[in-house]
């Protein structure tokens, strides 16, 4: 089975799973979030953790596992915490300034 496929996704306070038969939904503070679930993983919402395993022994099962885990995380980030890109200027001589909403 998938390393990554394996680790259960922790659901932050504030953040709710839904999941039905063709797709899971991920609400929290900043919107909501809806993805189709392949039918190659099967998905539980068990005590504030999102579990996925692969439906059946297939080598795309397994991966197809892990990603669908790697996916709904970075779901379950985007409406928590939301996207942040951090710049680090390295060197002599470079001028930076924002602009723009920030």
């Amino acid at each position: 089975m998938s390393r990554v496929g394996k680790m259960p996704i922790a659901l932050p306070k504030g953040v709710d799973v839904s999941v039905t038969a063709d797709k899971i939904s991920v609400k929290g503070s900043l919107g909501t979030l809806v993805r189709p679930v392949n039918e190659l993983v099967t998905v539980k919402n068990e005590d504030g953790k999102v579990l996925f395993s692969p439906a059946n022994e297939s080598v795309a099962a397994d991966a197809m596992s892990g990603t669908m885990r790697a996916l709904v995380a970075n779901m379950v980030n985007g409406v928590s915490k939301g996207f942040e890109k951090k710049l680090n200027l390295v060197g002599v001589g470079f001028r930076a300034q924002a602009q723009g909403p920030s």
